[in-house]
């Protein structure tokens, strides 16, 4: 039900659609952020848990599940690939093995997805501490296969949640797009105070008016649908802030041409 809300209010039918393959989806916080923009429609999920499968299943019915990043075949061409790859080993809380871990190192597999859905544009998340931990060969892979990238950290408090959550973010593209970043705004997502920015109106006043329909529907913890995290803290667990890939992918739209 909450998904058929979010996409009244948002979509339109003569929009042109961006492909997105989303990896290590958790619950979808990546898909639904990006398809309230109206710019982003998911065509392949990958996610190896099967409570978050159970949960992808039921939102996006018609979308396919892959279920193991390291044997994914998935080869049709798309936009966006979004990866929000494990953050065990870049963890303060973790092993400190950085990008090197059996975890968090699985963002190799990312890699090779991207070599196999054509030249599409990619959307990273993982912890602030990566940026001790491995950004460098991150953003180095990127470099090897020909993609410029942009990034930074800010907390889910930024766009409004009560509590911190701080993140590395980050956008990288082809370089024969001749794109001229940075594409993303990031000031979009400061604040004078993480503790100040905690009601629906200061959260409204931060990301414009195109917040104001639907975001109701959505609570102000981790920015999922209220009746989703009353029902199990795994779905937290499992998802990145929506709120954040909805701003981006307005970006990403203008970048495209697709909006002013």
């Amino acid at each position: 039900m909450w998904m058929t809300i979010l996409k009244f209010h948002f979509e339109a039918d003569d929009v042109q659609k961006l492909k997105v393959l989303d990896l290590f989806s958790g619950v979808g916080g990546f898909s639904l952020g990006l398809e309230r923009t109206g710019y982003f429609e998911t065509v392949a999920f990958c996610e190896i848990e099967p409570f978050c499968q159970k949960v992808l299943r039921k939102h996006w019915p018609e979308v396919v599940i892959c279920d193991d990043i390291t044997s994914l075949k998935y080869r049709e061409d798309v936009d966006l690939v979004t990866a929000g790859f494990p953050c065990q080993d870049a963890s303060l809380a973790g092993s400190s093995a950085g990008i090197t871990g059996e975890r968090t190192g699985l963002f190799w597999y990312v890699v090779r997805a991207l070599c196999m859905v054509g030249r599409p544009v990619v959307l990273l998340e993982n912890v602030a501490a990566l940026l001790g931990r491995g950004v460098g060969t991150v953003l180095g892979a990127m470099a090897q296969i020909g993609y410029d990238a942009e990034w930074n950290c800010f907390p889910a408090s930024a766009v409004g949640a009560p509590h911190s959550r701080d993140r590395f973010w980050a956008l990288a593209y082809p370089r024969e797009k001749g794109w001229k970043g940075p594409v993303i705004d990031w000031r979009t997502f400061s604040c004078t105070s993480r503790q100040e920015v905690t009601k629906l109106g200061d959260c409204r006043a931060i990301c414009g008016p195109e917040w104001a329909s639907g975001f109701e529907a959505v609570s102000m913890g981790d920015g999922l649908p209220a009746r989703l995290v009353r029902d199990t803290i795994d779905c937290c667990g499992n998802a990145v802030v929506p709120q954040i890939p909805e701003l981006i992918g307005h970006a990403i739209a203008r970048a495209e041409g697709l909006t002013e």
